[in-house]
């Protein structure tokens, strides 16, 4: 399922704590018996997400990486993405195969974008507790899903968008053992 130009990148974005890690290891959990996979989360001094996201059993720990940017860690999904693009170079020359990488974003708000260049979709996780205004006012078009990732409510609709938009074929046969 991987396209000549390599697997499909989702960035995953929104505020600190608002559930980006929690996001990415159901994903990984749900996803992982159908794509190839790898995962890659960013902060500013640790790798706190990707050994999060180790301890949860989301991946093989070979399968995720944490970019430690030393600086904004917007600048390293937008202007100058290229920690993260190493990192997405090195998981595909570990993993040729791969149908799908996904890259946490520090810690941002809704304005931080990905660069085109290092994700093809992006998701943005809010917390309503945080303001329920935010869903409501639509944003920049974006479409939403009400989520409740405690009990994996509404995961099977990001899944399908993830598909749907990424071009991935969810009826082909698993490729992994």
């Amino acid at each position: 399922m991987s396209s000549p130009h390599g697997p499909l990148r989702i960035g995953v974005g929104g505020p600190v704590g608002s559930g980006k890690t929690a996001l990415m290891d159901l994903l990984c959990k749900a996803m992982r018996q159908r794509y190839d996979i790898a995962a890659i989360t960013n902060d500013i001094y640790t790798k706190w997400d990707a050994e999060f996201l180790v301890r949860s059993g989301s991946l093989t720990p070979d399968r995720i990486a944490g970019v430690e940017t030393g600086g904004c860690p917007h600048t390293a999904i937008r202007e100058d993405a290229s920690m993260n693009l190493a990192a997405v170079a090195d998981m595909r020359a570990k993993f040729p195969n791969l149908d799908l990488v996904l890259i946490e974003s520090g810690g941002d708000n809704l304005a931080a974008t990905f660069s085109p260049e290092l994700a093809d979709l992006t998701i943005y996780v809010i917390d309503v507790a945080a303001g329920d205004k935010i869903p409501s006012k639509g944003g920049p078009g974006m479409p939403f899903v009400m989520t409740n990732l405690k009990k994996s409510e509404g995961l099977e609709r990001i899944i399908s968008f993830i598909e749907t938009r990424g071009g991935l074929d969810p009826t082909a046969p698993s490729r992994l053992g």
